[in-house]
């Protein structure tokens, strides 16, 4: 029996993927920069905030795992058929603006954390990782994403678990962070939405019918599936979060350090002279294999959405999406020419990714509660979506009323505002035409 399973273990393991690249994009640069800023800005009051994250991470993915695999379609030919046209293209349009300022923020902490270890010019960088990109994806595809994502995302995680037995931790003070609260009024607000942001976000939701597309998982493998996620979401993701705002919180709290000025660069260069050289290269080894795992992530998600919307295989063998996936990855070297510190534009990224990831959330519950699957959500499963979408859309919206409380003729401001508007508006239509048309099937009472 223990042999049994055991060699049912093993197999899981080594058949995982979907979800990991998932994970890759999540355990990124962008959640590294909330959870820091969280924990140096903060201390140990948001812990509740980072475990939480994880929680919800994993239960979107399921929600996202679910939509894939009982219909076995990609998201967006879904949703046309379902809810018409026009929701599709909202729906291409989120994701679409969501990874791609993601795309060039990330591909900044890339080249900046590249000349830093190197020397070399950072938009030298920059445009080498775009190229590097491109032709890695373009040429093998998805299966090139997963095996990176599996590896860089296991080795990340062992960087910064590595990190805490380097850094003293006070374990009182971090029991006092399970606690839940937000200080500091907007700018709290502003973190809190940053680290949910990272867990829960539009592009993980979407891009997840796809990657299990190219696996080629159908109903059949729904057990191993599940499995993923948990391994994913739960397990890889949770610990990497955790171990950073711990080290973030120790260490980066202390007095004299300025928490809001912080780069993940001099956050990491910071740690040197607090607990030796080891914590700064392993967090710097951390930051790196991060970045690199995010950026193939997230370069993907686009083109997954736009061909399918198009009509095109979502796969190197249609030349059109091999073009989409090689020009989405070489704009991205613009990002080192962006102006700005690139950990609060991380911040900022990650919570203008959060305003258009409740929509994203409803379009799925509303899909696994209608006809597009032979098997509807379990009330309990829906209640956990309710929950989600709740503290999802409260989140964004703190974040979008710190950006109104500031200048109001900031540009982006108006931009995220406008975003936050109309996204909140065809939300409570989508939700007000579902009520209004409910299936007359019950939902199954769990499971």
């Amino acid at each position: 029996m223990t042999d049994t399973l055991g060699s049912r273990l093993r197999s899981s393991v080594g058949a995982m993927g979907p979800a990991w690249v998932a994970g890759a994009i999540a355990a990124g640069p962008a959640t590294m920069a909330s959870v820091i800023t969280a924990g140096a800005s903060f201390g140990y009051t948001f812990l509740w905030v980072v475990v939480a994250s994880a929680a919800f991470g994993a239960t979107a993915q399921y929600f996202a795992m679910r939509l894939g695999l009982l219909t076995e379609r990609g998201i967006v030919g879904v949703v046309e058929d379902h809810l018409g046209e026009r929701w599709a293209w909202l729906l291409v349009v989120d994701v679409v603006l969501a990874a791609g300022l993601a795309q060039l923020v990330i591909m900044k902490g890339l080249a900046d954390v590249s000349a830093t270890v190197t020397g070399v010019d950072a938009r030298v960088w920059g445009v080498t990782w775009a190229v590097v990109l491109a032709l890695g994806l373009a040429g093998r595809g998805y299966r090139f994403v997963e095996l990176g994502a599996k590896l860089l995302v296991s080795g990340v995680v062992l960087a910064f678990v590595a990190s805490l037995f380097v850094v003293p931790i006070d374990p009182v003070a971090a029991v006092s962070g399970l606690v839940p609260r937000v200080p500091a009024g907007v700018d709290g607000a502003l973190v809190a939405a940053g680290v949910l942001g990272g867990a829960v976000h539009i592009t993980l939701v979407t891009m997840h019918s796809y990657t299990m597309r190219a696996r080629g998982w159908t109903r059949d493998d729904y057990d191993l599936a599940t499995f993923d996620v948990g391994a994913s979401m739960l397990g890889a993701f949770g610990l990497y979060s955790l171990a950073i705002f711990l080290v973030a919180a120790s260490v980066l709290h202390a007095p004299g350090i300025a928490a809001n000025d912080l780069t993940a660069v001099s956050a990491a260069q910071t740690l040197g002279p607090l607990v030796g050289p080891a914590a700064q290269w392993l967090f710097l080894v951390g930051l790196w294999g991060a970045a690199v795992s995010t950026l193939g992530g997230n370069t993907i998600v686009p083109p997954f959405l736009v061909a399918d919307k198009l009509g095109w295989e979502t796969d190197v063998s249609d030349s059109r999406y091999r073009g989409l996936l090689a020009g989405f990855a070489l704009v991205s070297a613009a990002g080192p020419f962006v102006g700005g510190a690139f950990f609060p534009l991380l911040v900022l990224v990650l919570a203008f990714g959060l305003v258009g990831t409740p929509f994203a959330l409803v379009v799925v519950l509303v899909l696994l509660n209608s006809e597009a699957v032979p098997e509807p959500n379990s009330r309990v499963a829906n209640l956990a979506g309710v929950v989600l979408v709740a503290v999802t859309a409260t989140t964004a919206g703190s974040f979008v009323q710190s950006r109104l409380a500031g200048d109001l003729t900031d540009p982006v401001t108006l931009f995220v505002v406008a975003f936050a508007v109309v996204l909140a508006v065809a939300t409570l239509v989508l939700v007000v035409q579902f009520v209004r048309a409910r299936p007359t099937r019950r939902a199954p009472a769990s499971g």
